[in-house]
């Protein structure tokens, strides 16, 4: 199958090109801003450059001209002061998939949606995927993955082609982690002194659900091999606490409400102190709890790694300052943070990241 995946060199996008490419007999080829130089860990990789936030409608047709299947997985996180931005490349970068997918006649689109996409949770109970994606108001990330489902529902309207949506919960593994914390972290505190937090002050309310990103790449496998349709939850048991973060972080949780937690949050990216906008605090206590039984059950996906695994080799990843060779996933280091600080501003602000 000839198969191009957006935002090949993230996190998602480099677990999936490894499940593919050992799948072997397909023809893949990468869609990123940054290709990795020379193949990096991927040779067998036709590596495309395109900035979905631009209008280059040949670029994106000629990548998915003769495709099988396009997934769809780019999206940002920072600059988190840019919101025009993000919008640009969550909500603008999928309409622009979705023109190609349709001028080039690709008969299966599949979109890496998120729990972030989902109405607020009245209570831990897990949703199916019936539940209503309206996002949570007060994040601007949950609010471009809402509206990107709705892009998604005029296509399904508009066109007979395939559409799927995943809609994971928090994805990690250990190469991403580096560049995880880039995106949380001031540039200034170094990564090894996550191994000496001697207390953890969140609300003891906090639970999420986790899942490894080669457990997203099986189902995204499975999908564009099944050519399945409609949407999937993906989540691995159990979903984890802020008891599971104090205890991988060999810390102690002190219960702090989430209203302070957000506006301490809020003070600190107001003043760019730090780059995580007050939004994230909100959808971390709105989002609900995943059920999986479609994926399981129609795809036959089974996670291999449970959730507190996950969380584990992040924080592990995190401390080790865990990378990969491709650029999204570089190293982060005070240095290169700092550095790139006083050239182009902090991250949360500058346009490229």
């Amino acid at each position: 199958m000839r198969i191009v995946i957006t935002g090949a060199s993230g996190n998602v996008g480099s677990a999936l090109l490894r499940r593919l490419a050992a799948d072997g007999g397909h023809e893949l080829v990468g869609v990123a801003r940054r290709p990795p130089g020379g193949g990096a860990s991927f040779p067998e990789v036709e590596w495309v450059a395109a900035d979905l936030t631009v209008d280059d409608p040949t670029t994106l047709f000629d990548a998915c001209r003769g495709a099988d299947a396009v997934v769809h997985l780019a999206w940002g996180f920072q600059p988190s002061h840019r919101e025009d931005h993000l919008r640009e490349l969550g909500v603008g970068g999928t309409r622009r998939v979705i023109e190609a997918v349709a001028a080039a006649r690709v008969p299966h689109l599949v979109h890496m949606s998120s729990v972030g996409a989902y109405s607020p949770k009245r209570d831990d109970s897990p949703v199916d995927e019936s539940w209503a994606t309206g996002g949570v108001r007060t994040s601007m990330y949950s609010r471009h993955e809402a509206a990107a489902e709705r892009l998604l529902d005029e296509m399904e309207d508009e066109s007979e082609v395939v559409v799927t949506r995943m809609r994971p919960g928090i994805i990690g593994q250990r190469s991403a982690a580096s560049a995880l914390l880039r995106y949380g972290l001031p540039a200034l505190v170094p990564a090894g002194l996550l191994r000496h937090v001697p207390v953890l002050p969140i609300d003891e309310r906090l639970v999420i659900p986790m899942v490894h990103a080669d457990d997203v790449a099986d189902a995204l496998a499975r999908v564009v091999g099944a050519r399945a349709h409609g949407a999937f939850n993906l989540a691995a048991d159990p979903p984890v606490t802020a008891q599971d973060v104090a205890a991988a972080l060999d810390a102690r949780l002190v219960h702090v409400p989430s209203g302070a937690v957000r506006a301490a949050v809020s003070a600190s990216w107001h003043a760019r102190l730090q780059p995580l906008d007050p939004g994230w605090i909100d959808l971390g206590y709105a989002v609900p709890l995943l059920d999986t039984t479609r994926a399981r059950t129609e795809l036959g996906w089974e996670p291999v790694v449970d959730g507190t695994a996950v969380l584990a080799e992040v924080l592990d990843g995190m401390q080790d300052a865990a990378s990969s060779d491709s650029p999204v996933l570089r190293p982060r280091t005070v240095w290169n943070g700092a550095r790139a600080a006083l050239r182009r501003g902090p991250v949360s602000s500058r346009r490229e990241t």
